[in-house]
C-alpha cells in the first residue's frame, strides 16, 4: 500500500481508502466490520463515511468497530466524515450554517464514539449560507480541538477558490481535500476542478472510481442488468443509470479497459482504479463494496501502475471530448502558443 500526504497537510493516509456508504444499507454490520479488518490488515487507513450514510447507521457501525478492537489495531485509522445534508425535516436541519454544522458534528462525533475526528468534510456547497460563515465555524472546530483538517466535497473549481482565498483572508485553517466523483467514464472535472486543487495544494479523494460498478465489467451492451446488482434491481438508479450512462463512449472504454485488464491477468476494476489513483492531484481512491470479496479484490490495485502506452490508450478511449474553446483543440493550441511565447 502507498501512502500519500492529506493534501497540503502533514498526516500520511493510504492511496485506497475504505467508503463505507454501504454499511447498515447494503451491508450489515458483521460484513461491515469484516470490510474494517480486513482493510486495516492490508495497510489501509483512510476510512470515509458521513452523517447522511444509512441516516446514522454507518457512522454508528464505525463506532462500533473502534469500540471492540484494541487499541493498537484501529491507532492508524484516518477517521474522515461529512456533514451537510439533513437527517430530519427541521427548518435549521441542513446546510453549511454554523448551527446545523455543530449539532451535525456533535452527533457524528456521539455516533462514531471519538472525541474528534480527522477529516471533517462539507458534503456539498451551500448557496444559502455566507461562505464565510462556514469557514469561520471549520475554523472554530479546528480549534476546538474537534476536527484535525478539513475538505470540501463536491464543490466545482470556482466554489473550491472561494474557499481557500476566504480562508487566507480570514487567517484560519483552511480545507487539505476535495473528494470529488472521478473515474475513466466521468473525467469533466480535468477541465478547471483540478486545476483549481492543484493550485490550492488540495488533495483529492476521488469516489466512484468505478462508475457506480461499471468498469468491474458486470453489465454488457445491449443486455439490460439483472439479479443482484445495484443496476439489475434499479436500471434507473441514479447517476449510473443503464440508459444514461449506457452511451457508445462507455463501451469504448469498458473494451479498452477489458483489454489491457486480459493483458495483464489482472481484473477489469483493478486497471480502473489504478488509472485514477495515478492522476494528478489524486491522494486516494474511495472504495466502495457490498462485501469483503469485493473490497478484497478492488485493494489489489494497490501496487498496480500502468506504463503509459497503457495509459494513453485509456485516456484515449474515455477522452470527454470538450467542444473547442476554451478546452478543446483550440484552446489547447492557444495555450501551448503561449506556452511557447515566453507568457
Amino acid at each position: 500500500m502507498d501512502y500519500r500526504s492529506l493534501g497540503h497537510s502533514g498526516c500520511a493516509v493510504s492511496a485506497l481508502g475504505l467508503g463505507t456508504m454501504t454499511f447498515g444499507v447494503e451491508t450489515d454490520e458483521p460484513g461491515a466490520h469484516e470490510q474494517l479488518d480486513h482493510f486495516v490488515e492490508a495497510g489501509g487507513t483512510l476510512v470515509d463515511t458521513a452523517d447522511v450514510y444509512g441516516d446514522g447507521m454507518s457512522e454508528e457501525i464505525i463506532g462500533r468497530w473502534l469500540a471492540s478492537r484494541p487499541a493498537g489495531a484501529t491507532e492508524p485509522v484516518v477517521l474522515a466524515t461529512k456533514g451537510r445534508f439533513p437527517l430530519d425535516d427541521s427548518p435549521n436541519g441542513a446546510g453549511l450554517s454554523a448551527r446545523h454544522l455543530t449539532r451535525a458534528l456533535d452527533a457524528s462525533l456521539r455516533r462514531l464514539g471519538v472525541e474528534a475526528v480527522d477529516l471533517y468534510q462539507v458534503h456539498a456547497f451551500d448557496p444559502w449560507t455566507p461562505l464565510e460563515e462556514t469557514v469561520r465555524t471549520l475554523d472554530g472546530f479546528a480549534r476546538a480541538g474537534k476536527i484535525r483538517y478539513w475538505g470540501l466535497s463536491n464543490f466545482t473549481g470556482w466554489q473550491l477558490t472561494k474557499a481557500v482565498h476566504l480562508a487566507r483572508a480570514l487567517n484560519a485553517a483552511g480545507p487539505v481535500t476535495l473528494q470529488p466523483q472521478y473515474s475513466l467514464l466521468v473525467r469533466e472535472i480535468e477541465w478547471e476542478i483540478v486545476p483549481a486543487a492543484m493550485d490550492a495544494g488540495l488533495g483529492l479523494l476521488t469516489w466512484s472510481p468505478l462508475g457506480g460498478g461499471w468498469l468491474s465489467g458486470k453489465y454488457r451492451r445491449g443486455q439490460r442488468p439483472s439479479g443482484a446488482t445495484r443496476l439489475g434491481e434499479d436500471p434507473n438508479r441514479g447517476m449510473e443509470a443503464y440508459d444514461r450512462r449506457g452511451t457508445r463512449r462507455t463501451w469504448d472504454v469498458i473494451e479498452a479497459v477489458q483489454k489491457i485488464a486480459g493483458q495483464r491477468g489482472v481484473s477489469m476494476a483493478e486497471i480502473a482504479l489504478a488509472w485514477v489513483s495515478d492522476r494528478p492531484a489524486v491522494t486516494s481512491i474511495i472504495l466502495g463494496a457490498r462485501t469483503a470479496g469485493q473490497l478484497a479484490t478492488n485493494l489489489r490495485a494497490a501496487d498496480l501502475h500502468l506504463s503509459p502506452a497503457e495509459t494513453a490508450v485509456l485516456n484515449a478511449a474515455s477522452d470527454p471530448q470538450p467542444t473547442d474553446y476554451p478546452y478543446g483543440e483550440l484552446g489547447m493550441q492557444q495555450r501551448d502558443r503561449r506556452l511557447a511565447d515566453g507568457d
